[in-house]
């Protein structure tokens, strides 16, 4: 790993400076979804919306086989640890992000808030059949927004595309090449 990406990755996230009025609405909601009995053996990604109202999502085996790969990969390249399913509080309710990575410093720092007032450093989304390119795009921009340096789009083919904040770009950041999944 080259010194930039290690300095980089070492950098903690810094939290917001305010705490946004939506943000305890958001996260009272979601510990009602957590600790909701009836919900806890759904076969399917759980996200909230701006309402509050629950988002599922039905997952594949390839979905899982690709959180998996690149959940390792990420740790491989970059060590610091990896969340699949990262609940992380937007303006638009909890999104989660399929997998996340952060630097240890942010583990030090956050813990394992339910859910996360601050994005990890990298969140990934894995398109699934039910998920259009808009609403993909939508939460790329929620997670930059919540303080993620990047976000990983992988494509049902395996194909991953990059964002920050600038938009998209042609390769991470952090050094680290995503061979084709499938």
């Amino acid at each position: 790993m080259n010194a930039a990406v290690v300095e980089r990755a070492s950098t903690p996230v810094a939290a917001k400076p305010a705490t946004p009025p939506w943000l305890e609405e958001v996260a009272n909601i979601w510990r009602e979804v957590l600790s909701a009995s009836t919900l806890q053996d759904l076969p399917y990604k759980i996200e909230t919306n701006r309402s509050g109202q629950i988002v599922m999502s039905p997952a594949k085996n390839i979905h899982g086989a690709y959180q998996s790969a690149i959940a390792q990969l990420l740790v491989t390249k970059l060590g610091g640890r990896t969340i699949t399913e990262c609940a992380i509080a937007t303006p638009q309710g909890v999104k989660v992000a399929d997998v996340a990575w952060a630097a240890q410093a942010f583990f030090d720092q956050h813990s394992y808030a339910d859910p996360y007032a601050v994005a990890p450093e990298i969140c990934v989304e894995i398109k699934s059949p039910s998920n259009a390119r808009p609403e993909l795009l939508a939460k790329v921009r929620l997670y930059l927004d919540a303080g993620a340096r990047e976000v990983w789009v992988v494509s049902e083919e395996g194909k991953v595309e990059f964002f920050d904040a600038t938009g998209q770009i042609e390769k991470s950041s952090y050094g680290v090449d995503v061979p084709p999944l499938k």
